[in-house]
């Protein structure tokens, strides 16, 4: 309990772990709430967990309440699927791929993510896994991330194209972006272009600073 009133005023670190996919993993007590962080940013809760929130809220709780299977790739220490499970009151089933074991060791030791009834955990590729499952999703949450570093292959037309294959007809995908500078901003407006009229893109900019959201249905 002191530690968490002392984080009102500093950051107080609790744990650290290496990890071979994040180099460093830190669990901290920030303003009266754990959090993960990487060397350079924020991997789950604190202001990860506000963005992707705000994403769920442009879907709708209610609409995604009626869903029946939802995909999260990149689970970290898992603040997202939490929010899914007891913010949203989501019941039906969450598969979460995450590649670090790390951070799912963290997850379930600190934040809880095994207390969640409804979620299978699958440690692998996000890309391998997309590649090899046969499920359809009515939601596609992608936050994936190396720090602050995306990999290429996310906005790639062959992952683009197979993430959409999966994607039920009225799903959503939720992809958040991170935008650092012109590059990533013309990045993000070049993968918008390449959906046609069989989906309704919206962009969300300026979301907590430098992380810009997508949300996209599959209309047809």
């Amino acid at each position: 309990m002191l530690k968490r009133l002392l984080s009102f005023f500093i950051p107080v670190n609790i744990h650290e772990q290496n990890s071979d996919t994040s180099q460093k993993l830190e669990v901290t007590w920030n303003n009266g709430q754990l959090v993960l962080d990487s060397k350079n940013t924020n991997y789950s809760y604190g202001s990860l967990q506000r963005i992707l929130r705000k994403g769920l809220h442009y879907i709708g709780s209610e609409r995604i309440r009626g869903f029946e299977n939802t995909l999260v790739l990149g689970v970290a220490a898992g603040s997202v699927i939490k929010t899914l499970a007891e913010e949203i009151k989501f019941r039906g089933k969450i598969t979460g791929v995450e590649i670090d074991p790390a951070a799912i060791e963290i997850a379930n030791t600190y934040f809880g993510l095994n207390e969640v009834a409804n979620c299978e955990i699958v440690i692998d590729d996000a890309f391998e896994f997309v590649l090899k499952t046969k499920e359809k999703y009515d939601l596609i949450i992608i936050d994936i991330f190396r720090d602050t570093e995306m990999p290429n292959f996310l906005f790639e037309d062959f992952w683009r194209n197979r993430i959409n294959f999966l994607l039920r007809i009225n799903g959503f995908i939720l992809f958040n972006t991170m935008t650092l500078n012109e590059k990533h901003k013309e990045r993000n407006l070049l993968y918008r272009s390449r959906f046609s009229s069989d989906y309704s893109v919206r962009m969300y900019p300026k979301v907590e600073d430098h992380n810009e959201l997508f949300t996209i249905k599959k209309l047809r």
